[in-house]
């Protein structure tokens, strides 16, 4: 878990568009919330990489309304954490 202010969120969707823009989707354990980042692929490279976790306040985290991206978001958010420390580059 992150600071106490903060919620950690794991890397569960990774895509990008036909201009090359990244789109970064970072969930909850229990994929009821997530965090969506879009990055220019220089900003990535420049930032040392995509990390498999983030901290985040959990003021800033939008719901999940529909039930099976919530259980695919979960599964992926359990599984990075178990084979990932938050801090890696994936």
């Amino acid at each position: 878990m992150g600071d106490d202010d903060t919620t950690r969120l794991w890397l569960v969707e990774r895509t990008s568009d036909d201009k090359g823009l990244i789109s970064l989707v970072y969930a909850t354990t229990d994929g009821d919330a997530v965090r969506r980042i879009e990055r220019a692929p220089i900003a990535v490279e420049q930032s040392g990489g995509v990390t498999a976790a983030v901290d985040a306040d959990p003021a800033a985290l939008a719901p999940v309304e529909e039930t099976s991206l919530q259980e695919r978001y979960a599964m992926e958010a359990r599984r990075m954490a178990e084979q990932h420390d938050p801090a890696e580059t994936v």
